[in-house]
């Protein structure tokens, strides 16, 4: 059993929570770049005489830079190295929450507009390509994502954390993997049949329960699984390292499981579109194409 000194349990208080922040170069290069292409491809989408709508870009910069900046160079960002809780968090809250933001700007749409026929070739051609289609689908992310959460119950976590390059790093990498799952999700709709969507949504809500199974191992274990000694600090708040591992658990498990219904809604709403579009591709031929097509199914080899 565990002393009391060694499992102090302990959170931050509200006015640290808000008032700490940092100037990291990565992020605020991140956010740069970023800014910038979204409010170059908006000019130029108006320069061609179209109009982009506002809440795509307030969309952008809301939901997705605007929390990427408070996660990067807030709270989490700053004491990402040091506490289990805030890199866990940070994580999960990079691969989730900020491609969904994001995602809401419509930045490949944007693309496609701004750079005319060429950029949309480009583009269509990417999305045919066998690596986007897989990342693409709805089952695959869930699995990687869960696959990116078993590693907080290995050491390598602790090595992630600890190293200041890869930790820099992952603000980069980990929004790039989450775009690459969602950003194809959203524009593949059209490529896959409503069976295929209907048999990805299924697998898709089991997949949902096992991004929590992490988060519950990391809960319930009391072995720190990282192998990181306590970085103790002469500060009222700060945990133990039991309890840093307990809180990072009860976070990962809670964005597993609020963080995976927009896949759903993503999915639902792809059914439905595949669906309007399959019916009135059956609504716009003739009695006697129908007919064919009728007698051609009921002959077919079995």
């Amino acid at each position: 059993m565990h002393s009391r000194a060694a499992y102090r349990a302990a959170t931050p208080p509200l006015h640290v929570l808000f008032a700490t922040w940092h100037a990291a170069p990565v992020p605020l290069g991140v956010l740069l770049v970023a800014s910038t292409a979204y409010i170059v491809g908006v000019v130029r989408v108006r320069r061609r005489g179209e109009v982009w709508p506002v809440l795509r870009t307030i969309g952008f910069f809301g939901l997705g830079l605007a929390p990427y900046a408070v996660i990067e160079l807030g709270f989490l960002g700053t004491y990402s190295s040091e506490l289990r809780w805030a890199f866990s968090t940070r994580i999960a809250l990079l691969i989730f929450a900020v491609p969904a933001g994001v995602a809401a700007g419509r930045p490949l749409e944007l693309y496609s507009r701004a750079t005319g026929d060429r950029g949309r070739a480009r583009l269509d051609r990417l999305l045919a390509t066998r690596i986007v289609r897989i990342t693409g689908n709805a089952m695959v992310a869930t699995v990687v994502i869960a696959a990116v959460f078993c590693l907080f119950l290995t050491p390598v976590a602790g090595i992630l954390r600890v190293n200041p390059v890869i930790e820099a790093s992952l603000g980069v990498v980990v929004p790039l993997v989450g775009l690459a799952m969602v950003l194809p999700m959203m524009a593949l709709g059209a490529v896959h049949t409503g069976t295929f969507i209907a048999i990805e949504f299924l697998l898709a809500f089991v997949e949902l329960l096992i991004d929590s199974v992490p988060g519950l191992l990391l809960r319930l274990n009391d072995t720190v699984l990282d192998l990181i000694p306590d970085a103790a600090r002469a500060v009222s708040w700060w945990p133990s390292t039991l309890h840093d591992q307990h809180l990072a658990g009860d976070l990962i498990w809670f964005i597993a499981e609020f963080a995976d219904v927009p896949i759903l809604v993503i999915l639902m709403i792809r059914w439905m579109r595949t669906d309007r579009a399959e019916a009135k591709t059956f609504d716009d031929l003739t009695d006697e194409e129908y007919d064919e097509m009728t007698r051609a199914h009921l002959h077919r080899p079995r």
